[in-house]
């Protein structure tokens, strides 16, 4: 996988062996967010080192990259544990598979955790959250030994975290932004043969400032596909 410059462009040119063949029964509107929301955490979630039965939270799990997260994780068999903000995006990841929800909101988001997880905590996290409280708070409720991965971008870049924390309970800590063409491929057989289904949006580039706007203020859920011919 490359990246490319050309974010809203109808077209962009690309070099024959960067290019992957979709199925013949896979939707163009399905495929595109496979590519930056999908592959990104399809990777993240390899990282985490996590194993089938075990535990992984998601935090900022309602929005394109929480969305293809919660599938791609119950597709690994893992536990998974979703947290946003609101009862709305709540049903959101429900409906994705997630097998628990906890609002951030809530003062009581930690004590939760750790009631679900039997007070040991996720054995993994994935941060998409566009809040960097998100991913100060990972650190708290991890498991000892646990793997935290960093993919949200927000405002704010800057964090605090506890050295010894860290130290002492044998955290990782990752960071990692786009997956590899074998990634995008497993991705891909799996949208093809039905394992997951991103809910997508579909609005024409005319509509870029109103879709921004609502994605500032976190109001998508899924992922939004714009059609650049109109």
């Amino acid at each position: 996988m490359v990246h490319k410059f050309g974010t809203f462009q109808q077209y962009v040119t690309i070099a024959e062996g960067e290019a992957v063949r979709l199925p013949q029964n896979v939707d163009l509107k399905k495929a595109a967010p496979l590519v930056c929301a999908g592959v990104t955490v399809y990777k993240g979630l390899k990282e985490t080192g996590c194993i089938a039965g075990e535990i992984v939270a998601i935090c900022g799990a309602s929005g394109g990259l929480g969305s293809f997260a919660i599938q791609f994780a119950k597709n690994a068999g893992f536990e998974v544990i979703a947290i946003d903000i609101g009862e709305e995006k709540g049903k959101h990841c429900k409906n994705l598979g997630a097998d628990y929800y906890l609002d951030a909101s809530k003062s009581d988001l930690l004590k939760r955790v750790h009631e679900i997880t039997n007070g040991r905590g996720p054995h993994g996290v994935i941060v998409v959250a566009n809040d960097i409280k998100a991913f100060e708070q990972a650190f708290e409720y991890v498991r000892d030994f646990g793997t935290i991965i960093g993919l949200g971008v927000p405002e704010k870049m800057e964090f605090r975290a506890d050295l010894m924390n860290i130290l002492n309970r044998h955290l990782t800590v990752k960071g990692t932004i786009l997956g590899n063409r074998t990634d995008y491929k497993e991705a891909v057989a799996l949208l093809a043969n039905g394992k997951i289904d991103i809910p997508i949006e579909i609005h024409g580039l005319s509509e870029l400032g109103k879709i921004l706007e609502r994605i500032h203020k976190g109001e998508i859920m899924g992922r939004v596909v714009l059609d650049t011919s109109k």
